[in-house]
């Protein structure tokens, strides 16, 4: 059986989104073209889809082969991975991964990890396509010592999409000095437990949406350096919740737009953390997020205690608006809605909260805490510099908090010391939206 994949649903062209994106993102030629020019399916190269036959030398011959114009295919099967794989130097190809890729080696690094190369896609053409890290085996000894499931490195011009990525020894998935990138459609279920990031995004011009991520550290998060970055379509589901940072030294992080984020049961919908450092971030623009159950909502913490401090002033923060926010948080006078503790030698600029409605779900008021912060809305102070400090009670529910939940909201966090099912992709990612693209499966044909 032929399948023939729609460009438009699998991303083949360029495409350009607006908002915080400079340029088109995503391969620079189609799918189709690739595949014509060259399959190498790795059962050629000696794999054997038996769950414990090491696929990882047939992925690199296949690989080898396929890397200058070309598809490396992973028929569908479960397969066994006991050696990582370094994909290098890639020009105008494709890893079309329709089986199960099951983590059978012990060493740390990275299980899959792309570098150096430019027009790539990696995908599912079933969307039932998905790598097992069994992170379990690790952290039910108390470690997180294992391999990340996929880094990318200096990759450009590429597209990621209709995979799940499962329970991973350390990270699940970090996007590395690279450009012009589209993740989407994909499920990441992580363990309990910090330290396993889903995706992480240090990169220029990248447009990540319709993610899920279960987990008990970042959901989505931007770290440094990064310029214009938009994630948008972003489901938390009992994760650590979307974030920016942890901040250091040099800092630079610019035109970031995150934009319908339901996050469920996490630490935080949102929070920009760094402790000390130096550098700036400016022009993030934070809308449209729904939250339920939350410990904290927004949290802008410069004087985050979880990280050493860092020499420095502290990270300038300015023009950073959030707008239209809606929900609970978990209990509104420990952890109020509003935290913007900025740092004294840096005090954040231009802050904008506008519609901005949430509420506790435990006691009858809530806190707003706002240190060293300027602009406008809850507890900020106009103004432009200078050090103050003020806690807001409030005892009334905001007018429009009320928002819809998500049908498919755990009820409970996978644990640490027991295997994660394989997820299906979900259909929605935030209420009342359909994904941006149409999941590969739905666009295939035989």
């Amino acid at each position: 059986m032929v399948y023939l994949l729609s460009l438009l649903a699998l991303g083949m062209a360029p495409l350009l989104a607006t908002a915080q994106l400079s340029g088109s993102v995503g391969p620079t030629t189609p799918y189709a073209t690739k595949a014509n020019h060259k399959t190498c399916n790795v059962l050629k190269y000696g794999a054997v889809a038996d769950k414990k036959s090491d696929v990882g030398p047939a992925i690199l011959s296949a690989w080898n082969d396929c890397k200058s114009g070309g598809v490396v295919y992973i028929p569908a099967g479960d397969y066994a991975l006991g050696s990582w794989v370094t994909l290098n130097g890639g020009k105008s190809t494709a890893i079309r991964m329709d089986g199960t890729v099951y983590r059978a080696g012990t060493s740390g690094g990275n299980m899959i990890f792309v570098e150096h190369t430019d027009d790539f896609e990696m995908f599912s053409a079933t969307s039932k396509g998905a790598v097992q890290g069994s992170g379990y085996e690790f952290h039910k000894k108390g470690s997180l010592s294992g391999p990340r499931i996929l880094r990318m490195f200096k990759v450009t011009n590429f597209s990621v999409h209709d995979l799940a990525l499962v329970d991973s020894p350390s990270f699940h998935f970090s996007m590395d000095t690279c450009e012009n990138g589209e993740v989407y459609n994909m499920a990441i279920r992580g363990g309990n437990s910090g330290g396993l990031d889903g995706i992480d995004v240090w990169s220029n011009n990248i447009w990540v949406h319709d993610v899920e991520v279960t987990n008990k550290d970042e959901c989505v998060t931007v770290k440094s350096p990064a310029k214009n970055i938009l994630v948008e379509n972003i489901y938390c589901n009992w994760s650590g919740g979307c974030a920016m940072g942890s901040l250091g030294a040099d800092t630079a992080i610019s035109d970031v737009h995150y934009r319908n984020v339901y996050t469920w049961a996490s630490n935080q919908m949102y929070m920009i953390k760094s402790n000390g450092g130096s550098g700036t971030v400016s022009n993030v623009f934070l809308e449209n997020f729904i939250g339920h159950g939350n410990a904290y909502s927004l949290d802008i913490d410069q004087q985050w205690s979880s990280m050493h401090t860092i020499a420095g002033n502290g990270v300038q923060l300015d023009n950073i608006t959030v707008k239209n926010w809606k929900g609970t948080e978990s209990n509104g006078a420990q952890r109020g809605p509003i935290k913007v503790n900025c740092a004294a030698g840096a005090p954040c600029t231009d802050v904008t909260l506008m519609d901005f409605a949430m509420w506790t779900e435990t006691g009858s008021y809530q806190k707003e805490i706002c240190n060293n912060a300027y602009g406008s809305g809850g507890c900020l102070k106009p103004g432009t510099g200078g050090s103050y400090s003020t806690t807001v009670t409030v005892k009334t529910a905001p007018t429009g908090y009320s928002a819809p939940t998500m049908a498919a909201d755990l009820k409970a966090a996978f644990g640490t010391d027991s295997p994660i099912p394989i997820p299906t992709i979900p259909t929605s990612f935030y209420p009342g939206q359909t994904p941006i693209k149409e999941l590969a499966a739905k666009a295939t044909t035989c």
